[in-house]
């Protein structure tokens, strides 16, 4: 019996270091996991150290793409259809004015008369509160949406 119960300790004294092994275990992953953070950080700054033949590709990449963008902002040019002069009815011309003008520099032109004059409402920004000369063009009705402005305004306009 004796024998046996040195076994039974034998194989009792092993569980409480393996306990004790997994407890070491824990602290030794966050060691690691700094470990792991700070060599980051030096390949980070050694960057800079990187041959010259491995950084020309990624220089060049952005010398690249900045010229097709210039090349892009050069050869584009503006849509006829938006240029076009448009005759304005009379309830528009007072005002925009009684000049043909693009569509754009219509709603430029309203925009402008609205800020000149606060017609934008204060709550919701995107309402535009008509005055006497806007209620005409806005066809009597005493606010309008911002997203409504320009199909009114194709309502007002010939070619």
């Amino acid at each position: 019996m004796a024998k046996a119960a040195k076994k039974a300790v034998k194989q009792a004294a092993p569980t409480p270091p393996v306990k004790a092994a997994t407890k070491k275990a824990a602290p030794a992953k966050k060691v690691a996991a700094v470990k792991k953070t700070a060599p980051i950080k030096k390949v980070a700054s050694a960057k800079k150290s990187v041959p010259e033949t491995m950084a020309v590709p990624a220089k060049k990449a952005p010398a690249k793409a900045a010229a097709k963008k210039a090349a892009k902002k050069s050869a584009r040019k503006p849509n006829a259809a938006f240029m076009a002069p448009l005759n304005v009815s009379p309830v528009l011309a007072d005002v925009v004015g009684k000049k043909p003008l693009p569509r754009t520099e219509i709603i430029k032109k309203i925009w402008d008369y609205i800020k000149k004059n606060n017609l934008q409402d204060k709550v919701n920004r995107r309402m535009i509160n008509a005055d006497e000369k806007l209620g005409k063009v806005f066809g009597g009705v005493k606010q309008v949406s911002m997203f409504e402005l320009a199909k009114i305004v194709n309502n007002h306009i010939q070619k």
